[in-house]
């Protein structure tokens, strides 16, 4: 299957009003509660692959509901990325509490979140998988201008 996306808005700058809800209906993000649309470049790779695609072939003033599964929007959770190191070798970690949100740097200084999910005396166990990978997601998408 091919992932390239075509449409005749690809490559260009789109700017969008969205508001994002799980199933259960409850609003993840909304780009209408900020009153500015988001602009980015369509079919670049900005965006989640789901909403590039509903927005590749939309008209300017086009409302559109779309329904991601996870595949489309941030992929499955991946065990790899869920990994545990010893508190000795994190500093800092001691004083991290499961739950909480932390930065930390990839081989080339670049950073990354990841979330504590688990820790006892020498251990700490962090998830770097993003918060909603294994989620399906649902948009409502306005094309407010192509630029």
């Amino acid at each position: 299957m091919s992932t390239e996306i075509t449409g005749k808005n690809v490559g260009k700058t789109c700017r969008t009003h969205y508001r994002g809800t799980f199933n259960d209906g409850t609003q993840f993000d909304s780009s209408y509660d900020r009153g500015e649309p988001l602009e980015f470049v369509c079919g670049a790779g900005m965006m989640i692959k789901g909403f590039d695609k509903a927005v590749a072939n939309m008209e300017v003033g086009e409302k559109v509901d779309i329904h991601l599964m996870p595949e489309e929007a941030y992929g499955q959770p991946d065990e790899d990325a869920i990994f545990t190191v010893e508190i000795a070798q994190l500093p800092g970690s001691e004083e991290l509490e499961v739950g909480q949100q932390v930065y930390l740097q990839d081989p080339y200084g670049r950073p990354f979140p990841a979330k504590v999910v688990a820790k006892d005396e020498k251990s700490i166990t962090l998830d770097a998988n993003h918060e909603m990978a294994g989620k399906e997601l649902n948009f409502a998408i306005e094309l407010v201008e192509v630029l």
